[in-house]
Order: C-alpha cells, then structure tokens, then sequence
C-alpha cells in the first residue's frame, strides 16, 4: 500500500537541511532503486522552485510499504529528523486514483 509522508520543518531550518540532505537523498535513492518511490520532495517557503535563502517549510514523500508501521519506522529514521530539521512529521494511507 502506499503511504504519504508528511513533514514540518522547524523555523530557519536551511543549514540543518543542507548538512543531513546527502543521508537524506540516499534513503529516497534506495527507495527509489526498489522501486516504491512515487514522489518526493520539499515545499519551498516561497513561490520558487529555488528559494535560496528563504529555505523550505516541509516535505513530501509518498512511498509503498507493506504496513503503516513500516512506513512510520522508516519516517522516524529520516535523517533530517537526527537533524533537527524536522519539527513534526505524520504518516497516512494513500490511496492514488491518479496519475492511474
């Protein structure tokens, strides 16, 4: 089943997300590689693609696992959550009607 992650940063969490986002980007890359990546990816703190030092508000990861327990165990070992980046993170059922 698929599953929404759901992140908040913390305020001024730019240079926390910049430090982690390697260990970060290889988590996803290895979902990714498995095959149960759909997307993923950061919401800008302003209406740009590259915000610069504006930095980012949250992320999105919508990923199939086998469990919801399966998908919290691996939000809860984002490194952005060792980080310090992460202020709450929440993780749902999806169901994807599209693209189908």
């Amino acid at each position: 089943m698929l599953y929404a992650i759901l992140s908040e940063d913390v305020t001024d969490s730019l240079d926390k997300r910049l430090a982690a986002r390697p260990d970060h980007l290889k988590r996803l890359q290895e979902l990714q590689d498995q095959g149960h990546l759909v997307i993923a990816g950061p919401h800008p703190a302003i209406d740009s693609n590259t915000p610069s030092d504006a930095g980012f508000t949250g992320s999105l990861v919508v990923a199939e696992f086998t469990s919801l327990d399966q998908a919290k165990e691996w939000a809860d070992s984002d490194p952005y959550i060792a980080a310090g980046v992460y202020a709450k993170v929440s993780v749902k059922p999806f169901k994807q009607v599209f693209p189908q």
